[in-house]
């Protein structure tokens, strides 16, 4: 069995959990909070068995693609932080994703 964790950009997230659980997988959904453009994430955690596994993986690819956006400033909260008075264009989509071996399994 393996623990897969995705992470993915909330606009992803409903149409991804959507078909992940049309075809019987179990998703769990974790907010949380992308560094360099400050948006929105979701995490995603799945616990599949072995040879599941490239089935999800192409779920989450069809579902997160990668595309470019425009933005002209990046909030300004603490030191350090960048504040860019021009357009910029920056990638942003697609999934980050961890597969771990999950060394046991219980369902109460």
């Amino acid at each position: 069995m393996k623990l897969i964790i995705s992470i993915v950009q909330d606009q992803d997230a409903p149409s991804l959990i959507d078909d992940l659980t049309e075809k019987e997988f179990r998703v769990t959904k974790l907010a949380s909070t992308g560094g360099f453009l400050k948006s929105g994430n979701t995490t995603l955690l799945m616990g599949v068995e072995d040879e599941e596994v490239e089935g999800v993986l192409d779920i989450i690819e069809d579902n997160c693609k990668t595309r470019e956006i425009t933005t002209s400033l990046l909030s300004v909260t603490m030191p350090g932080d960048t504040y860019i008075p021009y357009p910029l264009d920056v990638k942003v989509g697609g999934a980050t994703i961890f597969i771990l071996d999950v060394e046991k399994h219980i369902r109460i």
